[in-house]
């Protein structure tokens, strides 16, 4: 009995140290990608492996091994670099080289606006939990990669920045709901080293609303969002 369960927990962490690692999402910085009360799973073996790939970070790995560079507009799990610990997910849009810059709600890349197309409002909630409907926006990356953001204006405090300059071994990050969002605009963040990589975000698995409490199981059922469920991430 003792042997059968020491080699599932054996098998269970080498899944989730070299396959596939399940995160869950605590805030609304990548809405409307990925909403709060979403789970989704991380492939770990998509740009390799560093001593982040493995349990409490062990520092097992010497830099990055079997490493494949991120893709523009790839949605990433890395941890904030100025910790080390805490798990951060956001999508990448610079890459090392590159320079990045936000004037009047505009992303540049290299000196390029990057194409913004307007769409239908996104239906959300102010800070007082009243229904908001805020600007949503496909965004396309100069690779063609296109995603949704959110912005509730193109004059908020973030809307205009200097230019950043990504250094090499490094990538420049930002949530969708660009205007509720810390990612590398701050220097809270900042610049992600590769080496901080997770993996990438993959898909959906499940997805539940605020409405259940983890011990209110006769709700688990109608707060489960069915129409997120087993949905690709991009």
């Amino acid at each position: 009995m003792i042997r059968t369960i020491l080699i599932a927990v054996g098998i269970a962490l080498f899944i989730r140290t070299f396959a596939y690692e399940p995160f869950n999402i605590p805030s609304g910085s990548m809405i409307p990608t990925l909403l709060v009360g979403d789970y989704l799973f991380v492939s770990k073996f998509s740009y390799g492996y560093s001593r982040h790939s493995l349990p409490l970070s062990l520092p097992l790995i010497p830099g990055r091994i079997l490493y494949s560079e991120p893709e523009r507009g790839d949605v990433v799990v890395f941890k904030l670099p100025t910790d080390n610990s805490t798990d951060y997910i956001k999508r990448i849009i610079g890459l090392p080289g590159d320079t990045v810059q936000v004037k009047e709600g505009i992303l540049y890349i290299n000196g390029e606006a990057v194409k913004r197309r307007q769409v239908e409002d996104y239906r959300d909630e102010d800070r007082y939990g009243r229904p908001a409907d805020v600007k949503q926006y496909i965004e396309t990356l100069p690779n063609g990669s296109e995603h949704r953001i959110l912005e509730i204006s193109d004059d908020q405090p973030n809307d205009n920045t200097g230019v950043y300059r990504v250094p090499e071994g490094h990538f420049f990050a930002m949530g969708d709901n660009r205007d509720n969002s810390v990612d590398s605009r701050f220097a809270r963040v900042g610049f992600i080293p590769r080496d901080n990589l997770v993996g990438r975000a993959e898909v959906i698995f499940y997805s539940t609303s605020a409405s259940a409490g983890i011990v209110e199981i006769w709700k688990w059922l109608p707060a489960t969002r069915f129409g997120r469920l087993l949905k690709g991430i991009g």
